[in-house]
């Protein structure tokens, strides 16, 4: 029996090698999926409470790679594994690797000379690292928790509330979500920055 999902817009769909990864047999619908991922990625952000975090560590693809290992291996054989596939968004696989290290580097040089205020520092960076799409599946909420580690625990400011709302259900949320990543993907930041704190 095999994974049944139904995709909703803005979501990467799996190949089916990517869905043989499922640690979890009984699982069987997109709803059963985002259960089981979000209580992976609620551990994975208790595991945030209470640590700091220095610039250093977070802006390594170590650390990338890492979290999102955190945020999905409970529900994914491949988590924190980059892509093996190209999909309808992302760089080619074989970039990802060269494309992350670009953005790692930009962000340490962001960070040190203060070349953006920290919430535009913060959600640039996610853009760019959904962009990347380095993984098969999560790369939204993963690059979504990246920005609040970035907001959070190096600017020590209060952490995003990406519309109070569960963006990985249809909805307004989510269409107000996509709407701002595509401002993004043309340059233009403002609806994102006011999306990440609405």
């Amino acid at each position: 029996m095999g994974l049944d999902l139904d995709d909703i817009d803005g979501q990467t769909p799996l190949d089916e090698e990517e869905k043989d990864g499922l640690r979890i047999p009984a699982i069987a619908t997109r709803g059963e999926l985002d259960e089981f991922e979000q209580q992976n990625i609620e551990q994975a952000v208790r595991w945030t409470l209470g640590r700091s975090f220095r610039p250093d560590t977070v802006f390594t693809e170590a650390f990338v790679r890492m979290l999102h290992r955190r945020m999905y291996a409970d529900v994914w054989a491949w988590a924190g594994e980059f892509r093996k596939t190209n999909k309808n968004i992302g760089v080619d696989t074989w970039k990802i690797p060269t494309a992350l290290r670009q953005l790692l580097d930009d962000a340490r040089y962001w960070f040190e000379n203060n070349t953006y205020p920290p919430d535009e520092m913060a959600l640039r960076f996610k853009h760019r690292l959904v962009s990347i799409h380095c993984f098969p599946n999560g790369n939204g909420r993963h690059s979504r928790l990246m920005a609040d580690i970035i907001i959070g625990k190096i600017y020590r400011k209060p952490v995003f509330t990406w519309g109070a709302a569960n963006l990985s259900d249809e909805g307004n949320a989510r269409a107000a979500y996509l709407k701002a990543v595509k401002a993004a993907d043309n340059g233009d930041y403002s609806l994102l920055l006011a999306f990440g704190r609405s």
